[in-house]
């Protein structure tokens, strides 16, 4: 029986047998849910899709709601989903287990669900904030990305002729 062991997923995969695990969907992610945390799951994504037009695609281990950027993800984890929520400022509540900055603009929110019934107001409330936020952030031509590499300086030819031309101007002309 000729095969190997998948060193990331840690499926088995047989000899030949094409194999990307890399590539998921959501189901597949959300498929070994326990029932609270499946009904939970679907009341997020409901609530979610009410907002309005954005992508929602399965990256990895997560699943991304996004418009132009992401705004929210969610981490499907044994007991709980973890989800992760973009906003323009710091939010100070015990449903927060943990906020750091993402960007200049934006503090990313660690969140823990349990059950269905915690997704209701505040958290709603959040994800339609950083729903908006996304919108305001992608129209905003004010708001400009800083160079990743600083623009270089341009080459000076001969240091003596630049001494010389500050020298100069600094000195009147002789007559003769």
């Amino acid at each position: 029986m000729a095969g190997r062991e998948c060193y990331h997923c840690k499926q088995w995969v047989e000899a030949g047998e094409a194999h990307d695990c890399w590539t998921t969907t959501e189901t597949a992610l959300t498929q070994d849910l326990p029932e609270d945390l499946q009904d939970a799951w679907e009341r997020l994504r409901e609530t979610a899709v009410s907002f309005g037009d954005q992508r929602i695609y399965a990256s990895h281990k997560s699943i991304m709601f996004s418009r132009k950027s992401c705004y929210f993800f969610v981490r499907p984890k044994r007991t709980f989903l973890e989800v992760c929520v973009f906003l323009g400022r710091t939010l100070k509540a015990p449903q927060v287990r943990r906020s750091d900055p993402a960007s200049k603009s934006k503090i990313y929110h660690i969140i823990q669900i349990r059950h269905r019934d915690e997704v209701e107001a505040p958290i709603t409330d959040w994800l339609r904030e950083a729903y908006e936020l996304s919108d305001m952030l992608a129209s905003n031509p004010d708001t400009t990305r800083a160079n990743s590499t600083p623009k270089p300086k341009p080459k000076q030819k001969h240091k003596k002729a630049s001494v010389a031309r500050k020298v100069g101007r600094a000195r009147k002309p002789k007559r003769r």
